[in-house]
């Protein structure tokens, strides 16, 4: 099992992936950093909150993070995917008390867990720059691996013709993250749009109450595939990009990777948030402890039956 520190920023994709590692198996969520990213900071704190007491989960600690980008730029929401609270039509309830813990919580939970805890950033990487410039690689260093949803490689990006949205969302962190922390592990968008679940898996995992987030699925998957058949008509369903990140620490030999040092532009131009590295295939590139592992494809059906089998879990 693999202890898991969470960083998002739900959002619908987000939330997702929040149900799937509480229910799998194979993940013990042991914290949640809140951050800015698809809303604001407060809501995505209070949306962590409301999937914890449906699951029953209250123990988990909720950690703030960053409310905008390192640049200090004014970030950027997107309610046409998410809704404007985040969980597409849901609306958490107004008298939800969420507790929120000191950012410092996340040093004492990597204290706890020394070498054998995985972080996974799955919104913007502000807060994870940030505990590395508060702790130090000496920190971070106790951490086994992390895995980051951002960037793409060879394919065009979804916020701007080269940009991903977290990496775009704040750059300067992405790179600092990617140049400045050892064992990580990319799941860029030339894989995960290729997550997609169809209305009818979603039909099957809703069709009787299994869980305590049963009833929240069809409604949030819903709003955000209505979203992307606005981007995309012909896309079957949505690309699930955070759950898929979780899904690859989890099923390691279900997702092959290519080693190379990625890095991320911090040009405030049209390359802003672009994701590099060397692709040629006489790179001379030689691996190093720096070295990223950057996914490049993946087992489709074994990432839908997975999804299928975890949030059917009659569990919480």
């Amino acid at each position: 099992m693999h202890n898991v520190l969470l960083f998002c920023d739900p959002g619908i994709d987000d939330s997702l992936a929040i149900m799937y590692a509480l229910l799998n198996p194979k993940t013990n969520v042991v914290g949640i950093v809140s951050g800015y990213g698809n809303v604001p900071q407060q809501q995505a704190t209070q949306n962590v909150s409301y999937l914890l007491k449906l699951a029953g989960r209250e123990d988990i600690p909720i950690i703030g993070g960053a409310r905008s980008p390192l640049s200090g730029e004014v970030a950027v929401y997107y309610p046409e995917i998410h809704g404007e609270e985040g969980l597409g039509p849901i609306r958490p309830p107004e008298t939800l008390q969420s507790e929120v813990v000191n950012f410092d919580e996340i040093f004492k939970i990597i204290d706890s867990y020394e070498n054998n805890l995985v972080i996974l950033d799955v919104g913007r990487s502000t807060s994870l720059a940030i505990a590395f410039l508060l702790g130090g690689k000496e920190n971070l260093s106790k951490v086994k691996a992390i895995y980051c949803m951002g960037g793409a490689f060879l394919v065009p990006g979804n916020v701007t013709p080269v940009a991903e949205a977290n990496f775009h969302g704040d750059g300067i962190a992405a790179n600092l993250v990617l140049n400045k922390l050892n064992h990580i592990y990319i799941t860029p968008l030339n894989v995960t749009n290729h997550a997609i679940i169809t209305p009818e898996t979603i039909q099957r995992i809703t069709s009787q109450s299994f869980n305590a987030f049963t009833h929240l699925i069809k409604p949030i998957f819903d709003y955000y595939t209505a979203a992307y058949k606005k981007l995309d008509p012909k896309l079957s369903g949505s690309p699930l990009h955070d759950v898929f990140t979780v899904f690859a620490l989890v099923n390691p030999e279900q997702v092959r990777y290519i080693k190379r040092q990625a890095s991320v532009s911090i040009n405030f131009d049209n390359t802003k948030g672009e994701s590099i590295a060397d692709f040629r295939p006489n790179s001379s590139e030689e691996p190093t402890e720096n070295t990223d592992h950057i996914a490049i494809s993946f087992n489709y059906e074994a990432f839908v039956k997975d999804f299928v089998t975890v949030m059917t879990t009659r569990y919480l």
